[in-house]
This record gives C-alpha cells, structure tokens and sequence, in this order.
C-alpha cells in the first residue's frame, strides 16, 4: 500500500514550503518522444537527468516509456517495461528521501502494476481509463493517486481536424464522467487530479480556450494539473521550434497558475519554479 503521506494532495500542500504548487519533472525514456525523444533512453542518463530534476525543485518525476506525440506508434507492454524499471527501481528509494513523488506516465495496467510495486505513487493516464478501466481497481487497492487526462481519439489520431462545439464544456463532461468511474471503482476522490490535456487533440485555440476557462474544471472539485511545455501551439504562436519555447512554456504556466491550475508538467523545472514562486508571493502581495 502507498503511504498517504506520498498522495498528490500531499505532495500540493507540501510542495514547496509556503507555495501553493507542484511542478512534475517530465522524464521520458523513449526514443520518439516530440521534444527530447533518445535524450534520455539510456538508463543511466535517465537516472541522471531525474536526480537533476530533484535537485531543480521537481516535486513530482514522471516516467514515461511510450511517446504521446501526434501520430506516435503504440509499444508492447513488455517494451514499455524494458524502458521504465530500471529508472523507477533506481530511482524510488531517492525520491521518496527527498518527499518527492514518483509517477508513471501510462495507459497500460501491466506497466502501472509493475511501477507501483517499484515505488510509483501516481499514475498518470492520459487515456483517463478508457483503454485499461482495470487501472481504476488497481490503482484503489494500492492506495496510489491518479491523474485523468482528456484525450480526443489517441495519438495517431487526435491532431486530425480536432472539433468540438464547446471545448471547455466537453472536456469538463468527459474528466467529470471519467472522475466518477474512478471513484465508482474505489478510487478516493481526494486521490484524482484532472488535466484538461493541452495539445492532445486540439487547435491552437482550443488549448488557449481551456487555459483562459479553467475556472469552470475547477467546478469539479479537483486540483488541475497543466501540460504546456513546449507544445506545438506555444511554437505556432512564437513561430519557435522546442527548442526555444521556453518562454512560451512560463507563459503559459504562470496564467495556468492564474486561472486555478496547481500542477504543472514541464521539461525545464528550475525556471518555472522560479516563475512560480515570483507569481505566487506577488499575488498574495497584492491580496
């Protein structure tokens, strides 16, 4: 069983002393991932680049072993393993010394299985349940948290002609219903965050839509966690390819945080954190 202490409301209310947020370290150990995709497939360097982002602030790392990027190849669960124990096993034991949570970025029950028993504590699952629903069960009996992400179609497909009548609407109704099979399933309430999923089937506009409405997924109850960092939206506002969405990146965080998003899921953790902090200290300023 996970210890509450590590729960994703744990890892908010502590996340960095007397500010409000949490920011997850992305750590992708694949080959194809849109932005570091190979920078981190060995295991050595993906140990080495997860103590980095412990050291940066991270308060949560998520392990990723199979690439969401537009029109990404699915791989075997056996693969995704290959790619994700190693780092999580060596991992684990640092992370959970510094109170910093581990979390494993996957739609597949066997992968979210053989994390938690390395130490995982979060899954994170960006299809909300609906290719592997048994994780639900699963994540109830091992007293980890789970994170519920909107998704239109997957990834070979999501980025065809996105549409929706009402964007923010429609995603309040999925994570809403989605949240409740959850819960119908064992998962405490108070172990959910929800992610609107920033860039996985929508337009630019979409993506600015649910950043500026976020107040109305707050309506569910639960803290929202934001994926921006260097998307494709934020390269065809500024014209910059990932390399230099940087600033596009902090951006659009700092009005995440604005507009009631808690936890941020970033490639550079240092310099939102920084951000962050500025944001934070100035808004309760000028309370």
């Amino acid at each position: 069983m996970t210890d509450s202490s590590s729960s994703a409301a744990h890892v908010l209310r502590a996340a960095s002393g007397d500010f409000d947020f949490a920011v997850m370290g992305i750590l992708n150990v694949t080959p194809d991932s849109f932005s570091d995709g190979g920078a981190y497939e060995e295991p050595s360097a993906a140990i080495a680049h997860g103590r980095e982002l412990i050291a940066e602030g991270a308060r949560i790392i998520d392990v990723g072993g199979e690439s969401t990027r537009p029109g990404a190849p699915p791989v075997s669960p056996a693969e995704e393993l290959r790619r994700t124990q190693p780092v999580l096993e060596a991992l684990g034991p640092e992370a959970a010394a510094a109170g910093v949570q581990i979390s494993i970025d996957t739609s597949k029950a066997q992968v979210a299985a053989a994390a938690l028993a390395a130490g995982a504590s979060l899954v994170n699952d960006q299809a909300a349940l609906r290719y592997a629903p048994e994780i639900a069960e699963l994540v109830a009996s091992s007293g980890a948290d789970l994170c519920l992400m909107h998704m239109s179609g997957d990834p070979r497909t999501m980025q065809r002609d996105p549409h929706y009548d009402d964007v923010v609407a429609e995603v309040k109704r999925f994570l809403e219903q989605q949240l409740r099979f959850a819960t119908d399933h064992g998962v405490p309430e108070e172990r959910v965050l929800l992610d609107p999923g920033i860039g996985f089937g929508k337009t630019v506009e979409h993506n600015l839509a649910l950043i500026a409405r976020l107040d109305e997924l707050l309506a569910l109850g639960r803290p929202i966690l934001i994926g921006t960092s260097r998307k494709s939206f934020i390269g065809r506002i500024t014209g910059r390819d990932t390399s230099g969405r940087l600033a596009g990146t902090l951006a659009s965080n700092i009005l995440a945080y604005e507009h009631g998003a808690r936890v941020f899921r970033v490639h550079e953790v240092a310099p939102l954190v920084d951000a962050l902090k500025v944001t934070t200290a100035t808004l309760r300023q000028a309370r």
